[in-house]
């Protein structure tokens, strides 16, 4: 598995993983449109196990029982080619394992069959573990055009600057986090994980006064987020 030296690429897992295991919970059924293209691809029998199986297959990822979730989505992929939900659970499972040649495969197949913004953060992340800078640059400005909500806006854009701080490039990925530093009418967990980032970033970029700031922002509306408290007394605050 691919680690990263800092924080920051934690941060990023930590948003992706929100927004992908927010996809498909257990308590949910099946989307309607994912059971007609089940329906549509085998006969109404068959289609009925599968759609079954599918089913289980989100809820052990929601489970975290990534595994399970990813043997069964592969298995399901071999008569649901052209479902996107399948290789999505695939994807996402593949993911959370730190497969990311896999992940990439799966969640790039399912943006083919069924375009989804909030992918396009996890798959970014998956390149950014194999280092493939172009192709994470590629996403963010996918993410860009495609105009998100500001959830996965946020999320890609944690990835985006993560990248560019892997390579070194500390100032102009606090020049990319920049929209997170306008004052939110109403503050969310995206916002806090956007400021966590710019603490962090403007920490090992040597400015330790702003990343207080940022850090302090944080703690102020969540002490309790990820190893914030922690942050700020190692700056003295």
């Amino acid at each position: 598995m691919w680690l990263d030296e800092g924080s920051i690429r934690s941060e990023a897992q930590a948003a992706t993983r929100r927004a992908a295991s927010n996809r498909d919970r257990p308590e949910r059924k099946l989307d309607p449109e994912v059971v007609a293209e089940i329906h549509d691809a085998t006969d109404p029998k068959r289609a009925a196990r599968l759609a079954e199986r599918l089913t289980v297959a989100s809820a052990a990822l929601d489970r975290e029982r990534f595994e399970e979730a990813r043997r069964l989505a592969t298995s399901l992929a071999r008569e649901l080619p052209d479902v996107a939900a399948v290789h999505e659970v695939a994807g996402l499972a593949a993911y959370r394992t730190g497969r990311w040649r896999l992940a990439v495969a799966s969640l790039e197949l399912a943006q083919q069959l069924r375009p989804d913004p909030a992918l396009l953060p996890v798959i970014a992340d998956s390149y950014r573990a194999m280092r493939r800078w172009k192709e994470v640059d590629r996403i963010w400005s996918d993410v860009r055009a495609a105009s998100p909500t500001h959830d996965v806006m946020a999320e890609a854009r944690i990835v985006a600057a993560g990248a560019l701080a892997d390579r070194g490039e500390l100032r102009e990925a606090i020049s990319l986090m920049t929209p997170a530093t306008r004052p939110p009418k109403r503050v969310r967990d995206h916002h806090l994980r956007q400021w966590y980032v710019l603490g962090d970033l403007y920490d090992r970029a040597g400015d330790p006064v702003a990343a207080a700031r940022w850090f302090g922002e944080v703690a102020r509306r969540d002490p309790d987020f990820a190893d914030v408290g922690d942050r700020l007394r190692a700056l003295g605050r």
